[in-house]
């Protein structure tokens, strides 16, 4: 008995040697199945225009703006529910050459104020073969809305977009999603065009 009591708790002291450096495993993200992507025409009768988007995406109309209606009717949002994400698109027609810098004005503005949390930003000009032209501005860092664009006419059309994802801004764990949606973002921007016949 005491040999079998003294061979056990030599088997467990050796058992309990090895390894000192141990180290937790870090901190993992969840796996995210993408869908696969298809495009559909966005048909909807509150807006004149046109685009393609994706079909694991949903047209939601806003019906509110803070305390009262949306400025304009074309006012709706693309959800992306499966990759909790959304993006907020607001249209206004171009009243005269003042109003026009303002909505100019108040993009840059509204993305100037994610410049305090951002690590980069990087502005690219929109041209689409239908003639629609605009800014795409990508902000990284742990920023609200790390993708925003407006397209315009200069005289009678003016849409602003903004994508935020439904989370805390992580830009490591985001990253793989966004790459997915900014993808269907370009989609739409290049296949863009004011359906106004």
């Amino acid at each position: 008995m005491k040999r079998s009591i003294l061979l056990a708790s030599f088997f467990l002291l050796i058992s309990c040697g090895g390894n000192d450096n141990y180290f937790p495993k870090p901190r993992l993200y969840p796996r995210v199945a993408f869908p696969v992507k298809s495009y559909q025409s966005f048909e909807e009768t509150f807006c004149d225009l046109a685009f393609s988007y994706p079909t694991y995406a949903r047209v939601v109309q806003d019906k509110y703006f803070f305390d009262g209606k949306p400025l304009d009717p074309c006012w709706f949002d693309l959800e992306f529910d499966t990759l909790n994400a959304t993006l907020h698109c607001s249209y206004l027609p171009v009243e005269n050459r003042a109003h026009f810098d303002k909505l100019i004005g108040d993009s840059f503005r509204l993305v100037n104020e994610h410049n305090k949390k951002a690590e980069y930003r990087e502005d690219q000009q929109v041209l689409n073969k239908n003639g629609v032209g605009g800014l795409l501005f990508e902000v990284d860092g742990p920023v609200a809305t790390p993708l925003q664009f407006f397209l315009t006419d200069t005289t009678d059309h003016f849409l602003r977009g903004s994508l935020y994802f439904n989370a805390k801004v992580d830009p490591d764990s985001i990253a793989p999603v966004y790459a997915f949606v900014k993808e269907d973002i370009y989609e739409m921007l290049a296949s863009f065009r004011w359906d106004t016949e």
